[in-house]
């Protein structure tokens, strides 16, 4: 008779939508084979606060994966491996806690752990792998950036986010004869600035894989202007970078955040060209609007599939693996694979080539 596990789910870094619907796919598939299931919150400090563990049944994840979210809670700011800590003198100290972590579990008789995540996340689940804990990713991330799956769950509701409000700026655009400039998310990679440039019918598209000429943009608006066209949508990824620059960064955040906050190169774009140019112009940051709300049918089915598959590989006892669409199936990946590695947009594929050739200038 297969042993009854019991299996350990956890949900971390920044929220995307298909988290609610990982979750509701492992508990389905691990109660049809009669194991149980435990929702850590808040990321990997509910394995210190070990009050903050629920127990998951498929009338508690009934229907959620409609929703937007995590029910588990998340944080970017629950590394166990750099774990602020106030001490006895007042002081916030970083600490290595992952012992207490891989204690709890162990005395909590947890056979596996889900770990739903970034490469941040998925990062620390790998650590702990090392440390003896039993682990399977989930990659969640809506920059589509983690290496060895084609797609992660989220990035398609984001994109679907960020091009609904590129076609509304059209209108109030070309009314008022204005450049509007519209900050979307990723910080290293421009999969989202890049798909809803292109499907948004976006003039200039700004990505981190290719620095950018300020002259170009403006030289860019400007013959457009002389063509006839008095307004412009300008798309730029967070971490897009002039020639030659660095990323602009809001500041380093709270302790124990794993990367400093990026944001303010929309607002930069929008300073420079109305400098150089003498149009009017504005820019929108969409922030976290591209995280909430109901999931596309597509990443609510990619992430059901990922959680299933999930379930699929810990029967396996493949752990030390990541969950990831070779497509059309869903294979095991060994994290190791992909810790360290970011997946950026290759500059010479055809999204680059089409924006081209349809006129889109890309800032070089």
């Amino acid at each position: 008779m297969e042993k009854r596990l019991r299996i350990a789910i956890n949900t971390g870094g920044g929220d995307a939508p298909g988290l609610n619907a990982v979750i509701e796919a492992v508990v389905m598939a691990a109660y049809n084979r009669s194991w149980e299931v435990y929702g850590i919150k808040s990321s990997y400090t509910g394995l210190l606060n070990t009050d903050e563990i629920i127990r998951l049944t498929p009338e508690t994840v009934s229907h959620i994966s409609i929703t937007g979210g995590t029910i588990l809670g998340t944080t970017n700011r629950g590394n166990p491996f750099q774990m602020p800590v106030t001490n006895m003198a007042g002081e916030v100290e970083i600490r290595d806690v992952s012992d207490k972590v891989v204690e709890n579990f162990n005395r909590l008789r947890f056979d596996c752990l889900i770990a739903v995540g970034g490469d941040g996340s998925l990062g620390i689940a790998h650590s702990l792998y090392k440390k003896g804990i039993p682990v399977v990713g989930v990659p969640k991330t809506i920059d589509n950036d983690i290496c060895e799956t084609v797609v992660t769950f989220g990035f398609d509701t984001a994109v679907s986010i960020a091009t609904e409000a590129i076609d509304r700026l059209h209108s109030t655009a070309k009314s008022h004869e204005r450049v509007m400039v519209v900050e979307v998310m990723g910080r290293h990679s421009g999969w989202i600035a890049l798909n809803s440039g292109l499907s948004g019918a976006a003039h200039i598209i700004l990505i981190p894989e290719i620095p950018f000429d300020i002259d170009k943009i403006c030289g860019h608006i400007m013959e457009c202007e002389v063509r006839g066209r008095r307004y412009a949508i300008v798309v730029v990824a967070e971490g897009a970078t002039p020639i030659g620059g660095r990323a602009v960064e809001k500041g380093k955040g709270e302790v124990g955040r794993q990367h400093a906050v990026l944001g303010g190169i929309g607002e930069y774009l929008a300073k420079e060209i109305a400098k150089q140019t003498g149009k009017e112009t504005r820019s929108l940051v969409l922030g976290h609007l591209q995280r909430g709300g109901t999931p596309t049918t597509f990443d609510r089915l990619i992430a059901l599939r990922f959680g299933a598959a999930a379930v699929r590989i810990v029967g396996e006892q493949k752990f030390g693996t990541m969950v990831a669409l070779a497509h059309p199936d869903i294979k095991a990946v060994p994290l190791e694979n992909i810790i360290g590695r970011i997946k950026t947009v290759p500059v010479h594929s055809d999204k680059i080539s089409t924006a081209r050739e349809i006129g889109i200038c890309v800032g070089d």
